[in-house]
């Protein structure tokens, strides 16, 4: 027993150096975010706009109005996908398992889209009395009825499994991509320019009046998912022994199921849709330091704002003075990433 206590202490050590590592990291990606792009910065001048509020009125400007409100997003987006992407890869116990899974980014898609192309005619009240904020509550509604659907759907008598999740989710996406397809197809072409921009990830145009409500809501979901961290676990070992244990199942999954509808979908109402943020930093941590959601979880938002900062870094710069689409960026590395494990999981599933 004391042999097993001593071989944990140091793999409990390890798991908050690597935490600490994280939050450098987080900090160090910040300040070269705020430093690079269209207007050098120097880290000394930075501070002074920072702390001394010493600048020229376009330094100021570029750090306070552009780029200070954009990490910020970064940040709490990347946090959140990463926590909702770790908690569905528990909940399905499968590490190839996505929040795209339950509708939400097609759902938010929908939303946004139906407000694009239809504010001008079904929809133009809701356009006008929302003005800017029109197309993020539309995907965020769209999210939320989606997502409501799938539920539904798969749920008897307040339960639900997985696996009807699954089904229901798949089917509910292949409707809501008709109903997007129609959508682009009638549009016209100013329209059809904003949904394909859109549906790239972005997140450019965002100041603090129009992120703080999203932000509150990302930060309380992630606060959620930090209190299930131990419930996670005990799920991870299967429904029965979980119950045995004291865990409600069903409870945990809704638990689940709403935080992480809530967190995406609020996510993707202010970026668009972002993919593979949510399945690629989960599975790296779960690979670096086991599957312990107490520390799964804050590595996994550690690492999404990683992430998200560098690739919206990369997006900013790489063909200044125009800028990438994100989503462009996450799904160039997710997608090789996804094809490898893939490919990785069939193989040892058949040695």
């Amino acid at each position: 027993m004391l042999a097993l206590e001593q071989s944990l202490i140091p793999a409990e050590v390890a798991r908050k150096w690597m935490l600490l590592g994280l939050i450098i990291g987080c900090i160090v990606v910040s300040f070269i975010g705020l430093t690079s792009g269209g207007v050098s910065i120097s880290y000394s001048r930075l501070m002074d706009i920072l702390f001394a509020g010493q600048s020229s009125n376009l330094e100021h400007a570029v750090i306070w109005q552009i780029r200070f409100p954009r990490l910020v997003l970064a940040i709490v987006v990347g946090a959140g996908l990463g926590a909702c992407g770790a908690a569905m890869q528990a909940i399905f116990r499968n590490p190839l398992a996505d929040p795209g899974l339950i509708g939400i980014s097609s759902g938010a898609a929908l939303g946004a889209i139906s407000t694009i192309v239809l504010g001008s005619t079904l929809l133009s009240g809701f356009a006008d009395y929302y003005g800017i904020y029109a197309v993020p509550i539309g995907a965020f509604l769209g999210c939320l009825g989606v997502c409501s659907l799938i539920y539904r759907l798969s749920s008897q008598g307040n339960r639900f499994t997985i696996v009807s999740l699954l089904l229901a989710g798949i089917a509910v996406n292949a409707i809501v991509g008709a109903v997007i397809g129609i959508l682009t197809l009638i549009s016209s072409d100013q329209q059809l320019r904003d949904l394909t921009f859109w549906s790239m990830g972005s997140l450019a145009g965002n100041s603090f009046t129009t992120i703080i409500p999203s932000l509150c809501l990302m930060l309380a979901c992630c606060f959620g998912f930090s209190r299930l961290a131990q419930p996670l676990n005990l799920y991870l070992l299967g429904e029965q022994q979980a119950r045995h244990l004291g865990v409600d199942v069903v409870r945990l999954k809704k638990k689940v199921f709403a935080y992480t509808a809530l967190c995406t979908g609020a996510a993707v109402a202010l970026t668009g849709i972002i993919g593979f943020v949510g399945f690629i930093v989960p599975h790296i941590v779960r690979l670096l330091i086991g599957p312990d959601h107490r520390y799964l979880l804050p590595a996994s938002m550690l690492g999404g704002a990683i992430l998200l900062c560098l690739a919206d870094l990369l997006a900013r710069t790489l063909i200044l003075p125009s800028e990438l689409p994100i989503g462009l960026i996450t799904s160039a590395l997710g997608g090789p990433f996804f094809l490898i494990m893939l490919v990785k999981t069939y193989r040892i599933k058949e040695l």
